[in-house]
């Protein structure tokens, strides 16, 4: 089994529940059109990366997941720099937001069993100085959205609905049915 993607997050997901793989990663253009729905814009970028991959090694199962933040029906990806990623926690606080994950998962011989899953999360009112305060503890330009729910995530989010595993960046259980 190969994953195509380069989160740790995703890794240390996969290797959690034991699942034996790899990781191959190529090159891909994301799509970033603010005006396709969450579930169809994550699936391309997904599907993308899973294509790649599995053009490469026909005869494995191969596994592309995209993930995605998104408030006011505008996608928030990895930020750029540090204004960016302070820019957006400003606009995540006090309010509630969504976060998709896309999976494309590629049978040997080309089967494709793709889904998304849909999570929310509810962020603390926060000012700047609590923002650069979590930023100080958490590396978030990797991060879509720029936070990490599983790291200190208790000093932004007040609360979160759905799979958790899903707002980290894979919906485990998910995949674990779908592989079976």
């Amino acid at each position: 089994m190969i994953l195509a993607s380069q989160s740790p997050r995703r890794r240390e997901l996969l290797t959690r529940e034991g699942v034996e793989f790899r990781v191959v990663v190529r090159d891909t253009e994301e799509v970033h059109d603010a005006s396709l729905p969450p579930q169809e814009l994550c699936a391309i970028n997904a599907a993308a990366k899973a294509l790649a991959v599995a053009q490469e090694f026909p005869d494995e199962v191969v596994i592309g997941a995209d993930t995605l933040v998104f408030i006011d029906g505008t996608p928030l990806g990895k930020p750029a720099d540090e204004a960016a990623a302070v820019q957006m926690l400003l606009q995540l606080q006090g309010r509630t937001h969504s976060v998709c994950t896309a999976v494309a998962v590629i049978m040997p011989g080309g089967e494709r069993r793709d889904f998304a899953e849909i999570s929310y999360v509810t962020f603390r009112p926060l000012d700047e100085a609590a923002i650069r305060h979590y930023m100080s503890l958490v590396h978030v330009y990797d991060k879509a959205g720029a936070y990490a729910i599983q790291e200190h995530g208790e000093l932004i989010i007040e609360k979160f609905e759905g799979d958790l595993d899903n707002v980290i960046g894979l919906p485990v259980r998910r995949l674990l049915q779908v592989l079976q």
